[in-house]
């Protein structure tokens, strides 16, 4: 059975920087003979602010980052799933996008972020993504890879089941959330909600997320926790995060793998049919 990795960093504001962890990251999970590699939300630059933002977006022809992923890609023989930002047409904002980077380094699947995470939690973190990004326009349909149909969805789409209950119809195995989820809401809701959607496609979820402090005035900071659940709702692979309770630490810089048992997922569809009263209320396309 293949093997999909995750793997988990901290991004800065230094495309550089960020660019050697995600290097470090495509080596490990080559040795570890992964099938893919996971890379989280926002791999490419991680701003203190919209302005910052916005100046440090660059078109994927030119990023350095996104060329130096495919150049990887292509050495290692190894797709790689990562979120970056593009620029708008306006240059007034920017797109929170997924790119799947295939083997021989080409991009062939990008998606635009659905859901933006405009939230003020008490005693935590006021952030206002749609200050600096533009909401995507559609679902984009599952594709096809070594392990399995792929739906991607990015980070606050999590919270709604309807997308990943759209991909599910439309084909999907695998559902993706690479993520910068928040401490407070980490804790409370990261892996109730992946399980949640795991569960109810009896899918794979496949979440890799940024870790820690991405600034020096510390005034951003993730949650990690990493990890992918198979269709029952186990979680088969996870790394540590902040307030980790079982000791491990962060995990920057670090992967964890686990295998797609595809012929596991469709006994799960198939001993446990979900047969939708379609006729009480309308599917979901």
């Amino acid at each position: 059975m293949p093997l999909a990795a995750i793997g988990q960093i901290c991004s800065t504001s230094s495309l550089t920087h960020n660019l050697t962890q995600c290097q470090r990251l495509i080596q490990k999970a080559s040795e570890a003979g992964a099938k893919a590699l996971f890379l989280p939300e926002a791999s490419d630059y991680i701003a203190s602010n919209a302005s910052q933002s916005i100046s440090l977006c660059q078109p994927i022809t030119t990023s350095p980052f996104v060329l130096g992923l495919q150049q990887e890609a292509q050495k290692h023989s190894l797709p790689i799933s990562v979120g970056i930002h593009e620029p708008t047409p306006s240059n007034t904002k920017v797109k929170n996008t997924l790119l799947w980077i295939d083997s021989c380094g080409q991009i062939t699947q990008r998606y635009q972020k659905l859901h933006l995470f405009d939230v003020d939690i008490k005693d935590g973190p006021m952030l206002k993504e749609s200050n600096s990004v533009e909401r995507g326009p559609k679902i984009e349909s599952p594709f096809t890879t070594g392990l399995g149909e792929i739906g991607p969805l990015i980070c606050f789409d999590l919270r709604f089941p309807e997308p990943s209950l759209a991909l599910r119809h439309r084909g999907a195995q695998i559902l993706l959330y690479p993520s910068a989820f928040t401490v407070p809401t980490g804790k409370a809701h990261w892996e109730t909600l992946l399980r949640a959607r795991a569960i109810e496609t009896q899918s794979y979820v496949i979440a890799a997320a940024q870790v820690g402090f991405h600034n020096e005035e510390k005034t951003r900071r993730s949650y990690g926790h990493s990890m992918i659940v198979d269709p029952w709702g186990k979680v088969v692979a996870e790394l540590g995060g902040e307030e980790d309770g079982k000791g491990r630490g962060l995990d920057v810089g670090e992967i964890a793998v686990a295998e797609i048992d595809l012929e596991a997922l469709e006994k799960v569809r198939r001993e446990v049919p979900l047969l939708r009263r379609t006729d009480v209320y309308p599917e979901i396309l």
